[in-house]
């Protein structure tokens, strides 16, 4: 070997050593994007030393792409439950070490087992954030039309006697298969889980029997018609319904949305923290997941997404008009009837892809 081969493998090392020292206090993460309180990193990076490297993604789908096919380099990833359980099949996520989490217990009992339909025991996941679908209408237009009934009801969508009194204002339902078909299997009393052919046709007749009194299926569009005046009710997540609320508002055009979640019961949809099986850096994830527990930082979260965290000590802290607000935290009552989607297996994907697209055209 040379001198000068010798020494610049020497200096190679050197420089190799010194970055691994570096980077053994960067913690990488993958959030969705706009979905954590800016300071919160600010914070924590003071509190611990701890450099954070925070990426944004847009879909689930984004997500998974960069999982599967591994080397990704995050050390925490916040994938959706459904999401989060089908890639456990792939063993893509380590198993959680609880004792490593001091503000566990900060968190809703309740919710947690309902976050167990996606992962038994919750030995991967630690819940972040969680949300609903549900209705969104047009105050006055939807008044008009039915009178003082209540409207925390899937009649709004589901009833034909209702629909035809709501058809000329617009109607408008997500374009989501899996989760519309187990909202409407659910209203027909059958299991919102079930992959029997009986069951989904039963769900399928629910849809059917409104399916020309529906302005259209989108998952997006109905944020601004909401906004806008263009529809009067919206089966979508509560999230885009509140944020069209907030348009109508900014808009001044006299136009007042609300949102409710429906009695009959509705999906519950959670945002899991979870840690790569091939984590850099798992013990800095942990240290992050437990400052997230933390009441004053999950409030933080809450009261900036506008979205629910499952922590009882961050209820303390959360502004009033994000506490109050049944659209966000719903009763203890309202919760028990909420349901988590499970993933399908592929052979009901099939069925339940034919079955919404002979709903949507009609056939």
């Amino acid at each position: 070997m040379t001198i000068k081969k010798a020494l610049t493998l020497s200096v190679c090392s050197a420089l190799l050593a010194g970055n691994a020292f570096a980077s053994d206090k960067v913690l990488n993460i993958y959030n969705w994007s706009d979905y954590i309180e800016p300071e919160a990193i600010a914070r924590f990076e003071k509190e611990t030393g701890i450099k954070v490297n925070y990426d944004v993604y847009d879909s689930n789908e984004v997500l998974e792409a960069k999982l599967m096919a591994g080397g990704s380099g995050y050390d925490l990833v916040i994938p959706t439950g459904a999401f989060l359980e089908r890639q456990l099949q792939a063993g893509i996520y380590q198993e959680i070490d609880k004792s490593k989490l001091s503000n566990y217990s900060n968190l809703d009992t309740a919710l947690i087992e309902k976050v167990s339909a996606h992962d038994k025991g919750n030995l991967h996941n630690v819940p972040y954030a969680w949300g609903t679908i549900g209705l969104g209408y047009n105050i006055d237009a939807v008044k008009a039309r039915l009178g003082d009934m209540e409207f925390d009801t899937l009649d709004l969508i589901f009833n034909p006697e209702i629909t035809a009194k709501l058809k000329d204002c617009g109607i408008g339902v997500l374009d989501s298969p899996a989760e519309v078909m187990s909202i409407a299997q659910n209203y027909a009393g059958v299991d919102p889980n079930s992959e029997s052919k009986a069951d989904l046709k039963k769900g399928a007749e629910v849809l059917e029997a409104v399916r020309g009194d529906y302005k259209y299926f989108h998952s997006g569009k109905y944020i601004s018609d909401l906004a806008n005046g263009d529809i009067c009710v919206a089966l979508g997540y509560n999230g885009d319904i509140l944020q069209a609320q907030s348009r109508a508002e900014e808009a001044g055009q006299g136009v007042s949305i609300s949102y409710a979640i429906p009695k009959e019961g509705t999906l519950i949809w959670f945002d899991l923290m979870a840690i790569p099986a091939d984590a850099p850096h798992p013990e800095l994830a942990y240290q992050f997941i437990n400052y997230v527990l933390e009441g004053e930082t999950a409030a933080g979260i809450s009261n900036y997404v506008y979205y629910a965290v499952p922590n009882k000590a961050a209820e303390p802290l959360l502004n009033d008009d994000v506490i109050s607000n049944p659209g966000i935290y719903p009763s203890d009552a309202v919760k028990a009837k909420l349901f988590a989607q499970k993933a399908h297996a592929a052979k009901f994907d099939r069925l339940l892809t034919r079955t919404w697209v002979n709903i949507k055209t009609g056939r």
